[in-house]
């Protein structure tokens, strides 16, 4: 019976963890930070989504420097991320391991080493 439980407990913590990893990007570096101690497959996956979607919001960032076509691309592309964001987190929280939308299956390839 305690195997059980533990398996519960462990499966809590990652959810716990994928979850912290969509809120900001302190969330994100607080959640790699208590992996690293657990080692949870389901919480690194969700920390490798965060991390790819923090990186294109900072990627949007440098392009809404550009004016006017930077700023449409910024302005649509916010809103794409916001959308992959919400289906990240929603995954997280479900205890789903499945891709974000648009750039899900390339974050898993980009971020496989971490």
């Amino acid at each position: 019976m305690d195997t059980t439980e533990n398996k519960i407990t462990v499966a809590h913590d990652g959810k716990n963890i994928a979850t912290i990893a969509y809120m900001t990007f302190i969330g994100l570096i607080i959640a790699f930070v208590m992996n690293n101690d657990k080692k949870d497959a389901f919480a690194a996956y969700h920390i490798k989504q965060s991390l790819g979607l923090a990186l294109t919001g900072l990627a949007l960032g440098i392009i809404g420097m550009i004016p006017i076509l930077g700023w449409i691309i910024n302005i649509l592309g916010i809103f794409v991320l916001l959308y992959m964001w919400v289906m990240g987190l929603m995954n997280a929280i479900n205890g789903k391991e499945s891709p974000v939308p648009f750039l899900g299956e390339k974050y898993k390839i980009w971020f496989k080493n971490i």
